[in-house]
């Protein structure tokens, strides 16, 4: 094992939460002074994207079908932002106010900064964008003074550590990845809207996008705050060459005039979560050769009585905050919402890496099926394994479904799931919750970067599972607080074989009347 991958596991480890104690996190938090939720950068120019709320008359569940590509325009790409990373509402109670976005994030704190690096001189100034997205618009970071011999658009992610662990502590660090996860999977399904594609850029080093993204630049931000490079991602158009040039990219990004300072997200920094440091530095990615995959062609969806069109789907997504008990979910709708979650359906033509994320499924109530404990290897060469790791009481039935789902016991599991979850009701009421598993330790010890990909992974299947459970009429939570070993103990896992890395519930929402929902950039007119 590399002393990368060591401080990674010890890392992992420092931070699971058990029944006697939590992982470290503030002990207070002073909400005067919580992080700013929106970065912005200043002394560039601002370009203001067209208005916001278009609608494209394609069903969520035709996403799948092929359809002619849009034109690139300022209209189509302001859209694809708008519906990856932008706002979706606000949300107002007792005087104070706070933002919805269409990217699901742990405690609203979004740490996800998203990037427009632009090649085609016909669409605007080739250079390096922020998304701005309070404004809806794009902050010119960096103008290139020479061609990059690319075509078209990308898109880079990072993460502003800072605001999560403002809230969390050192476990922050896992739930920057989760939103990283969370924000490709919203990026591919917007550009589907579209007709375009979403190709991961796999060989980058780190700290060659941390210089075309910019983030890399230490003058332009304040120490506490910085920010760190995970994903560049191509979108594929009508008229995208088929071969692009990154290091072409990444010298006009060097070679480029850049402009812009980001503000001050916080006055006070109360705390200094120096493992996270650690573990980010111990993940970062050095270059590596492309991973080349065959064409992807996803399955058409599965049957589904939605009609709703995917941008009413995307704008109207939301983490529910309590679960009306009572309820139980078609049996169509739970196998349709799993199946989603499979590695040949759409948004997973994106993820070019390792699929090693498995679904422990804690089942409630679900029309026709029995409650209790179920499996669903997403990898099913992976099945002996997880037989194998797990409890040797487990049954390992197949379940007489359109998906490889195994019964392992019959039983009430609510109060289990509950209590794994942290003590949470919405684990418990709704109609089933799952913990993610992954392959963990033979990941981990093959290249300690490894460990933020199995996070995205989480991440990627929490936002199908977020727009399946919309599309099914429910609604859908991420949980990232749960007991790690108490969850193995329950599956019976005695190493460091598989780990559960993200929980997920799904049920019959509970809204509260109490809170007013106001339009998503009505402060803009």
């Amino acid at each position: 094992m590399t002393a990368h991958s060591n401080t990674v596991i010890n890392y992992h480890r420092r931070t699971k939460h058990s029944l006697q104690q939590y992982a470290n996190s503030p002990a207070s938090l002073d909400w005067d002074d919580q992080p700013n939720a929106f970065r912005t950068f200043t002394g560039c120019e601002l370009k203001k994207l067209p208005k916001t709320g278009a609608e494209r008359q394609v069903l969520f569940t035709d996403l799948a079908k092929p359809r002619a590509e849009e034109l690139v325009s300022y209209i189509s790409v302001g859209l694809l932002l708008e519906l990856s990373f932008g706002l979706s509402a606000w949300k107002s109670y007792g005087g104070d106010s706070w933002a919805l976005r269409c990217n699901p994030s742990s405690g609203n704190l979004h740490p996800t900064e998203a990037y427009l690096i632009n090649t085609d001189a016909a669409l605007l100034p080739t250079g390096v964008y922020h998304y701005q997205v309070y404004q809806h618009g794009l902050e010119q970071r960096c103008l290139f003074k020479q061609p990059t011999h690319n075509s078209g658009i990308f898109i880079g992610l990072s993460s502003v550590h800072w605001r999560e662990a403002w809230k969390y502590g050192e476990r922050a660090f896992r739930y920057c990845q989760h939103d990283i996860g969370h924000a490709l999977g919203c990026l591919r399904y917007a550009a589907a809207i579209l007709g375009w594609t979403v190709e991961l850029i796999t060989e980058c080093a780190d700290e060659e996008l941390s210089a075309l993204l910019g983030v890399n630049r230490a003058e332009d931000f304040i120490a506490n705050e910085r920010e760190v490079a995970d994903i560049l991602c191509r979108i594929h158009t009508g008229d995208t060459s088929p071969d692009y040039d990154v290091d072409a990219l990444i010298h006009a990004a060097q070679t480029g005039v850049w402009q812009g300072k980001a503000q001050l997200l916080n006055k006070r920094h109360l705390y200094n979560w120096t493992v996270i440091n650690e573990v980010a530095h111990a993940t970062e990615k050095p270059r590596t050769a492309p991973i080349q995959l065959p064409a992807f062609i996803p399955p058409a969806s599965t049957a589904s009585a939605c009609q709703q069109t995917a941008t009413q789907l995307i704008r109207q997504r939301r983490s529910a905050q309590h679960f009306n008990p009572q309820p139980t979910l078609a049996e169509q709708d739970f196998y349709r919402i799993l199946t989603a979650t499979l590695p040949d359906k759409l948004p997973f033509d994106v993820w070019t890496l390792s699929n090693n994320i498995h679904l422990f499924i804690f089942v409630h109530r679900v029309e026709g099926l029995e409650a209790g404990l179920y499996a669903l290897p997403r990898n099913t060469d992976k099945l002996a394994a997880l037989q194998a790791a797990t409890s040797s009481k487990f049954e390992w039935q197949a379940v007489s479904a359109p998906l490889p789902l195994y019964k392992l016991i019959s039983a009430n599991c609510r109060n289990a799931a509950k209590t794994l979850s942290c003590h949470q009701a919405i684990a418990s009421d709704s109609a089933f919750s799952l913990a993610m598993v992954a392959e963990f330790s033979d990941t981990v010890e093959a290249a300690a970067w490894h460990y933020r990909y199995l996070f995205w992974e989480a991440g990627l299947i929490g936002q199908v599972l977020y727009l399946e459970a919309e599309a099914a009429g429910v609604r859908g939570t991420g949980i990232g607080c749960y007991f790690d070993d108490s969850v193995h103990e329950v599956l019976g896992l005695t190493d460091e074989t598989f780990q559960s890395l993200y929980h997920f519930t799904v049920g019959t929402p509970l809204d509260d009347s109490r809170l007013q929902t106001l339009p998503a950039y009505a402060h803009l007119k």
